[in-house]
C-alpha cells in the first residue's frame, strides 16, 4: 500500500499514477478528499500528528508526501509535519518520499544544480531545507529511508503559481495580466505529471535514496512568452501582460497574507531562474513534458 499525504495538483496525479497500476492507495488529508477512484483510500487525518500518521502508514510500503499548507503559513506548519513524516517513516518502515522544492537554494547565480548548498535567504526556504535536513539526518543514521525531489512553478491541472492566479486568467479573458516581475527573465515550469513520475520513480529505486532530485522540466520560457503561448492555446487575443511594482505588492500585503508572504521570494521572479534536470533525465530516463503540453492543461483546468 502506499500513502499519499496531500491531495493538491501533486497528491492527486500520484495517486492517480499508481491507481491506474492497480495499486492500493490510501490519501490523507484534514478533509478526506482526494481523487474518487476504486483504488484511492480517502482518509481524513492530521498529518502534522506523528501519532496518527504513524497509524494510517502502518503496513504500507511508501509514505509520499505532497502536502501544501497554506503559503503563508509554511514556518508554523511545517515543521511538524516533517517531524511526523520522519516518525511514520520510522515506525512503519515506509521509504519516505518527499516533494520539496528549489527555495532552499537561495538565490543562485546561474542554473540551479543538486549539488548547490542549501543556503536560503527567505524563512519559507530555511523552513523546507530543515525538515529535509531532518529527513536526511535520520536517513544516514539508518533509522529511516527517504529521498527528495525538487521542481520550480507549476504547469498542468491545478497548477498554483504566480503566473496561474495573476496572470492567466486575465489572458484567457482578453484583459491584461500583471505580475511583479522581470516579465522576460528566463524562467523554469516544471509539470505536475513529470512531478508525480519522478516521485513514484525514485521513491521504488534504492539507488536513488538519500539525496535530493531535480524534477525533469523543459527549457525556461519568460512570462511574457508563456502568456503569448497560453493566449494562442486557448484561441484567445493575443496576451498583453505589464510588470507589477514591487510597491503594489507590498502594499497587498498589508491586507493579503499570500501577498505578504511572495515579498521575501521576489528573487525568483526579477532575474533568471533555471532549474538544471539532467541527473534525473540522464538517471531515470524520464524525458521532460513539452511546455506546450502543460501549459495546455494549466489552460484547460
Amino acid at each position: 500500500m502506499h500513502v499519499i499525504v496531500g491531495a493538491g495538483p501533486v497528491g492527486t496525479a500520484v495517486a492517480r499514477l499508481l491507481a491506474g497500476r492497480g495499486e492500493p492507495v490510501r490519501v490523507v488529508t484534514r478533509s478526506g478528499s482526494g481523487p474518487e477512484l476504486p483504488e484511492v483510500e480517502r482518509v481524513a487525518g492530521d498529518a502534522a500528528d506523528g501519532e496518527v500518521l504513524a497509524q494510517l502508514t502502518e503496513g504500507a510500503t511508501t509514505l509520499y508526501c505532497c502536502a501544501g499548507p497554506p503559503y503563508h503559513r509554511w514556518a508554523s506548519d511545517w515543521p511538524p509535519i516533517g517531524h511526523a513524516l520522519v516518525r511514520a517513516a520510522g515506525t512503519s518502515g515506509a521509504v519516505l518520499a518527499t516533494t520539496g522544492n528549489l527555495y532552499g537554494y537561495g538565490e543562485v547565480d546561474g542554473p540551479i544544480t543538486e549539488d548547490l548548498p542549501l543556503r536560503p535567504n527567505s524563512v519559507k526556504g530555511r523552513v523546507r531545507a530543515e525538515v529535509w535536513s531532518e529527513a536526511l539526518e535520520a536517513h544516514e543514521a539508518g533509522r529511516i529511508r527517504t529521498v527528495e525531489i525538487r521542481g520550480s512553478d507549476y504547469l498542468g491541472a491545478g497548477a498554483v503559481s504566480p503566473f496561474s492566479v495573476m496572470v492567466l486568467p486575465k489572458v484567457l479573458a482578453g484583459k491584461r495580466g500583471s505580475m511583479p516581475a522581470d516579465l522576460d527573465a528566463p524562467h523554469s515550469w516544471t509539470y505536475v505529471g513529470d512531478v508525480a513520475r519522478l516521485l513514484v520513480t525514485v521513491a521504488a529505486d534504492e539507488s536513488a535514496w538519500g539525496r535530493a532530485w531535480h524534477v525533469p522540466t523543459a527549457p525556461p520560457v519568460s512570462v511574457r512568452d508563456l502568456a503569448a503561448r497560453a493566449a494562442v492555446l486557448a484561441g484567445a487575443a493575443p496576451a498583453k501582460v505589464a510588470a507589477m511594482p514591487g510597491f503594489v505588492l507590498r502594499l497587498a500585503g498589508a491586507f493579503n497574507p499570500t501577498a505578504r508572504a511572495m515579498v521575501e521570494v521576489q528573487y525568483q521572479w526579477q532575474r533568471p531562474f533555471v532549474v538544471d534536470s539532467s541527473a534525473a533525465i540522464a538517471a531515470f530516463g524520464i524525458e521532460p513534458t513539452s511546455t506546450d503540453q502543460a501549459l495546455r492543461e494549466t489552460v484547460d483546468g
